[in-house]
């Protein structure tokens, strides 16, 4: 799971760190300290999310903070674009994983910026390849219970949500992750989500819920997070693996 940042940005408030903070890691880190092999074998992964405001050379200045600490960005990806901001996720390398503290706070030095949640990962994702794996386990499911037990099992492990669950107007079909809700609630959130077309469409909805429909099923997949909101590009991922799971029955067993 995530970790929720404190946001010091978020009130505006600033401080500075003495060189003598970071001077250790930097020389550690000076060319030829460490063999490159061995630096592999103990680097620690981190995914961060960060907000960045919508202005010329925010993200240059986050990028500057990080690599000040001797950090490696690997990968960012753009969770989720408003009017002036925007929330990035990214993939950073660290030699030693106490520092990922110093590091958001680094990262909040920038005017603007805020880091909402970091988590520690034994792999980086690779979005593009990772949605073929969950559609191909899809795919390979042999029957529907197997199907549906699959997909929500893999909204639980790969969107870090702490449970989800497909449920219809027989009640909840299936469910994974701990802990779930009674049934009852689950049901109740399926018919409220169900009043709002833009939330039952799984374009918007509460931070702490993804809702995505399921009509083949007469069906809606469920998933609940605390910590840190699902973001829109998290919502339309869960969005096509749901109406990917929905249509394949068509392809099998439909019992």
């Amino acid at each position: 799971m995530y970790e929720v940042s404190h946001g010091r940005n978020l009130v505006a408030t600033r401080a500075s760190y003495p060189p003598a903070v970071v001077a250790p890691y930097a020389a550690f880190m000076t060319a030829g300290a460490v063999p490159e092999r061995a630096r592999r074998d103990v680097f620690t992964r981190f995914l961060v999310r960060v907000w960045l405001p919508d202005r010329p050379g925010a993200l240059g200045a986050v990028a500057s903070r990080i690599g000040a600490l001797g950090a490696d960005i690997v990968g960012i990806d753009v969770l989720e674009q408003g009017d002036r901001v925007a929330v990035d996720e990214f993939a950073i390398t660290l030699l030693r994983p106490d520092l990922i503290d110093l590091l958001t706070r680094e990262i909040e030095e920038v005017d603007g910026v805020s880091v909402e949640a970091w988590r520690r990962v034994e792999r980086f994702p690779d979005p593009r390849l990772d949605f073929l794996r969950l559609v191909e386990d899809l795919i390979a499911a042999p029957d529907l219970t197997t199907l549906e037990t699959r997909l929500v099992t893999a909204i639980v492990s790969e969107f870090t949500a702490e449970w989800s669950a497909i449920v219809a107007a027989a009640g909840v079909l299936v469910a994974a992750g701990e802990p779930i809700p009674p049934p009852e609630v689950l049901e109740a959130l399926a018919a409220g989500t169900g009043a709002s077309p833009l939330v039952a469409s799984g374009v918007t909805g509460p931070d702490d819920l993804a809702v995505a429909p399921m009509p083949a099923r007469r069906a809606t997949l469920l998933a609940g997070r605390d910590g840190h909101p699902f973001r829109a590009l998290e919502r339309r991922q869960i969005l096509s693996l749901a109406r990917i799971a929905d249509r394949l029955p068509a392809l099998g067993d439909t019992d």
